[in-house]
């Protein structure tokens, strides 16, 4: 004999994305402000005084009203008020150009996702784009966007020491910001979105240990052209990577070898790993801290060499296209799309519908294989 269920539902009905949503919900009496009114014996006028606490109420029947509201379990309706408010909210996103590093094209598409979704709500958003190699760039957009005084600001603090006077500075004018990919401790941010670095470097440690032949002695760890004493994120991967190795998994000692690889174009690069490689013929994998590992995919085809284990970030064209050949064997995936989408969800919760926003939203690491990756390739 089944369940029976209770016949008493209500259906809402939702419109977005170009699809009607019709979603059962149990019906119970909505509160209104009359209500509250009328239960705590005083005018729908004092209650709304309350509520948005402005005006002057006598003290005991602000504490009778509150009581009452908590009772009666009353949510405003904020999706109603704000679209009825017609209030714009200018967000400033500044991320590096997708036409210097093809990594920054996702969070790019994440942020005008949100904003598409938050158009109703009289959300804007802005782009401010820079050069993630040039500090001048990064500075000079920074100061358009300070002086253009956005509502709320999602950053990518490529450059940690230069970021951090703005940070200063907006928190002084009262702007929230979100930093997205690079987690910075002390400064305060509305909130961050990505993934715990550290744990990442540690996770990377993991993936390179499985399969090492006996001959394989050393890994190694490369940097591709990044500025590292400036690049938070990338020293904490760095930190993962080499804690996993000094706590002795194997049995055997491992040695690390790092390298900060710093190459206009492939010949710097082939020249740099062919001297690496001479030196320490040893080297069994190799772990690239950010999303430039079909470089050096490119560099072990070439090299014939693709019997090393490469690792590295993120679900670019290159790498997809090297993981399908069997060169990169595990991609871990930063879900940058998410960073850009969820940044501008934070803020948006945050000024627009009051809600209280986590400081830190890490997001999952995903260990992308060829076996799995066709899952990943549909972004939310």
């Amino acid at each position: 004999m089944g369940i029976k269920r209770p016949n008493h539902y209500a259906y809402s009905l939702s419109i977005g994305e170009g699809a009607v949503n019709i979603k059962r919900m149990s019906h119970r009496k909505i509160t209104r402000i009359k209500d509250i009114a009328e239960k705590a014996g005083t005018s729908k006028g004092t209650v709304d005084r309350v509520l948005h606490n402005r005006g002057r109420v006598a003290e005991e029947v602000k504490e009778r009203v509150l009581k009452i509201i908590k009772e009666l379990e009353y949510e405003p309706n904020l999706v109603a008020r704000t679209l009825k408010s017609q209030k714009t909210y200018n967000f400033a996103a500044l991320i590096p150009a997708d036409s210097y590093d093809p990594y920054w094209s996702s969070p790019k598409d994440g942020v005008s996702k949100a904003g598409k979704e938050l158009r109703p709500y009289g959300v804007q958003i802005n782009f401010y784009k820079f050069n993630p190699h040039d500090v001048n760039s990064f500075i000079q957009r920074a100061k358009e966007v300070t002086k253009d005084q956005p509502e709320g600001i999602l950053i990518a603090p490529v450059f940690h020491k230069e970021g951090l006077p703005f940070f200063e500075k907006w928190k002084a004018e009262g702007i929230p910001f979100v930093l997205i990919n690079t987690q910075i401790e002390d400064v305060s941010p509305l909130s961050y979105i990505g993934q715990d670095s550290y744990r990442s470097g540690y996770l990377a440690g993991k993936l390179v240990s499985y399969g090492l032949s006996e001959n394989s002695r050393s890994v190694l760890l490369a940097h591709i052209n990044e500025d590292i004493p400036n690049s938070v994120h990338l020293q904490d991967k760095e930190l993962g990577f080499t804690t996993f190795f000094k706590e002795d998994h194997l049995g055997a000692p491992h040695q690390v070898i790092r390298t900060e690889i710093n190459a206009s174009g492939s010949t710097e690069l082939y020249a740099h790993m062919d001297r690496l490689l001479e030196q320490n013929p040893d080297i069994g994998a190799i772990y690239v801290t950010n999303s430039k590992a079909y470089e050096l995919a490119d560099y072990l085809v070439e090299r014939k060499r693709t019997s090393i284990k490469l690792i590295g970030y993120d679900l670019l064209e290159k790498n997809i296209r090297h993981m399908k050949m069997d060169v990169i064997q595990f991609l871990i995936n930063q879900n940058p799309h998410g960073q850009g989408y969820w940044g501008i969800q934070q803020l948006s919760n945050h000024l627009i519908f009051k809600k209280k926003i986590q400081p830190i939203r890490f997001l999952p690491l995903d260990i992308i294989t060829k076996e799995n990756l066709d899952y990943y390739l549909d972004p939310m």
